[in-house]
């Protein structure tokens, strides 16, 4: 495969988004449907492109890479710019492109008569353009430059109906909140800068990927600094992939037009910090403090996200949350050494966590609202949608033989023999995260798709005095020039909506077992993409799945499920009590962090005592000594000024009585 080529996966996206910025927007109507065919064949250009680059990886053994071009010199330190075209990047750029693609699709369906619609499709070639170029960079300061770029494009797509009081402050939290974990990342960029001595003495360069995880591998650093480096990173990865306690931010970012929830949850921005502990993994194994931490977080995080998952009525809110705990069995996966197994299960779960947030937008564009509490009985109404999100569910769950069942299970497998106490607690957490996950996600399924329909939007706005027709669309702009939206339009969405979720579906229920079968089938061998990812020299070791355990969660997922079903159907389990009232609440509130951190630590910790201490010393101290300064200046001005008597026998007499004193002292000094 010729470098160009390569290069053009990048810039497919980048001409469209460069063309619908100065040409179609400028010059044609907002809503003109070529920005959407536009970045849909510059999406499918690079789709068909990465299956070219994934193949040619495959064939030179994980291994295809051009050498980088120089791009700024400073000092002794060259800066390059570069492809690393390795196995973890063949993987990710179909994962990018190919999901990418439905999400544009869909959008035709979703986004159409919106007034921003060449906007979010100029957007949105940014934002895949920019995590193309992550995934691809050979140089962390080019990475960098792309992770900064893909924190911008969320926070312009989160806040997309930025008429919305709601969407300006999501787009701000997540952009504030990423921030925290992106200094991290930028503390371990500059302390590899600071030690390019050490590089060079290796010939290597302190900036380059492939030179950072062959010095960290070597043990050529010690053991602080890789820990510290690994940490640095590691908090830029907790930000982006919304890992506790950096996860806040994920929630409100539903704010965004459904198909970009889908994106950013399923392959691009919360994918960017999985890939990026994978992409240091060298680093990281290094370390056994800090592989310790990435698991002990990462199992929290699952179990953590989905308890609140539990209790919420919005159904992309309960999505949302599911995509923490997921990233969370990633994460986790990476602390216990299965660097593979995460990627394989960011593999399946972008497909089908893609799937259930288009079938969210499909039930909003029938019924007008996300709260589940007005829906029900949609499956009369919207058997494809039913279908699919019955299959994305499933393969969620974990249920056999679904693409969630088999990553799942071996990231189960691996954390269990990781063994000693570590091994055991992960291993709890994600077990218990087993049965919340079933729970909750089919839970939504019976709240929308079973028992009687409530009404949708008209009947929430009914219940809240608010006439719906005066407002417009809950998922939408504020102000729409069609009487029509957000009002209840019961029935199935139209073809180009249903048409991406039924291939999100397809490799949903046979996504897992293609890339990962224990048995290998028609010359495929047997877990070729674990195989395909391992890295050289033995670094990670594949656990296979583990029978007894995949039974066991299994049993719990099922076992979740008809929990969720006896909800359904009224049985209350004794939940009215005021203990599990008081639980609920503390679940509603998710746990109260947003009041800790906005109110507790933004208002009163650092407006009122960090900010009020700094005003203080400014009026007082600061504003009390440039006023001491001036009083002296004034007072010694006016006790000096009967001195200046312009009579020169006076200043004569002045100037020998301080010659007679010098020689004096020169006397008395001998």
């Amino acid at each position: 495969m010729p470098e160009i080529a390569a290069w053009a996966i990048f810039f497919l996206p980048v001409f469209s988004f460069l063309l619908i910025v100065c040409v179609i927007r400028p010059y044609f109507n907002s809503s003109n449907q070529w920005a959407g065919y536009l970045t849909i064949m510059s999406v499918s250009g690079s789709l068909v492109l990465s299956v070219w680059a994934l193949s040619e990886t495959i064939a030179s053994h994980g291994n295809m890479s051009w050498g980088s071009h120089q791009w700024v010199t400073v000092g002794g330190l060259e800066v390059r710019l570069g492809i690393m075209m390795d196995s973890l990047t063949g993987i990710m750029l179909v994962v990018v492109t190919g999901v990418s693609l439905m999400v544009q699709i869909y959008s035709q369906g979703y986004m159409h008569g919106d007034s921003g619609y060449a906007r979010y499709y100029a957007l949105m070639s940014l934002f895949t353009a920019s995590m193309l170029g992550l995934v691809m960079s050979s140089s962390i300061i080019q990475m960098y430059v792309f992770w900064e770029l893909v924190g911008a494009s969320s926070y312009l797509l989160i806040g997309f109906w930025y008429h919305r009081p709601s969407a300006s402050r999501a787009a701000v939290k997540a952009f504030l909140v990423t921030r925290l974990g992106d200094l991290g990342f930028l503390l371990a960029i500059l302390y590899l800068f600071s030690n390019q001595d050490l590089f060079a003495l290796q010939g290597m360069n302190s900036l380059e990927v492939k030179d950072i995880n062959a010095v960290a591998g070597a043990g050529i650093l010690g053991n602080a600094a890789v820990t510290w480096i690994a940490m640095g990173i590691f908090a830029g990865a907790a930000g982006k992939s919304a890992q506790f306690p950096l996860h806040v931010w994920l929630p409100d970012a539903m704010e965004g037009p459904t198909p970009v929830s889908a994106l950013i949850h399923a392959a691009t921005m919360v994918a960017a910090g999985v890939f990026l502990v994978a992409r240091f993994f060298p680093i990281f194994e290094a370390s056994s403090v800090a592989m310790d931490l990435v698991a002990i977080i990462g199992a929290f995080t699952a179990i953590f996200a989905a308890s609140i998952g539990l209790v919420m009525y919005d159904i992309k809110r309960v999505i949302a949350y599911s995509t923490i705990s997921q990233l969370g069995y990633m994460i986790m996966a990476l602390g216990v050494g299965g660097y593979p197994i995460a990627i394989f299960h960011l593999f399946t779960h972008a497909f089908f966590k893609a799937l259930l947030f288009l079938g969210s937008g499909s039930v909003h564009h029938a019924v007008g609202t996300f709260d589940m509490r007005y829906m029900g009985g949609l499956r009369q109404y919207q058997p494809w949608t039913y279908a699919t999100f019955i299959i994305g569910g499933l393969s969620l769950a974990g249920i056999f033989p679904l693409a969630g069942f088999w990553s799942k299970d071996e990231i189960l497998a691996q954390a269990f023999a990781r063994g000693g106490g570590l091994g055991l607690v992960v291993s709890a957490f994600a077990l218990v995260t087993v049965i919340m996950t079933a729970f909750y996600i089919f839970r939504v399924v019976f709240m929308v798709f079973h028992g009687s329909f409530k009404g949708g939007v008209e009947r929430e706005e009914e219940l809240r005095g608010i006439d719906v027709r005066s407002v417009g669309k809950v998922d939408g702009p504020p102000t729409v020039t069609d009487p029509n939206q957000g009002s209840v339009h019961l029935g199935e969405s139209p073809f180009v909506m249903i048409g991406p979720m039924l291939v999100l579906a397809a490799m949903s229920i046979g996504g897992g077992f293609l890339a990962n079968s224990p048995w290998g089938y028609l010359g495929v061998p047997a877990h070729w993409i674990t195989s395909f990812l391992a890295l050289p020299g033995g670094h990670s070791e594949v656990h296979s799945l583990n029978i007894i355990l995949a039974a066991i969660s299994t049993g719990l997922a099922i076992g979740g499920i008809g929990l969720a079903w006896l909800m359904h159907r009224g049985n209350g389990f004794g939940l009215d009590t005021p203990s599990a009232l008081r639980i609920r609440v503390l679940l509603t509130r998710k746990y109260y962090f947003d009041e800790l951190y906005e109110t507790v630590i933004t208002q009163r910790l650092f407006y009122r005592t960090i900010c009020g201490a700094l005003d203080w010393v400014d009026r007082n101290l600061v504003d009390g000594l440039v006023e001491l300064i001036g009083l002296i200046g004034r007072n010694v001005g006016r006790g000096m000024a009967p001195l200046q008597t312009g009579q020169l026998q006076f200043y004569g007499t002045v100037f020998s009585v301080g010659i007679l004193i010098i020689v004096v002292v020169f006397q008395l000094r001998g």
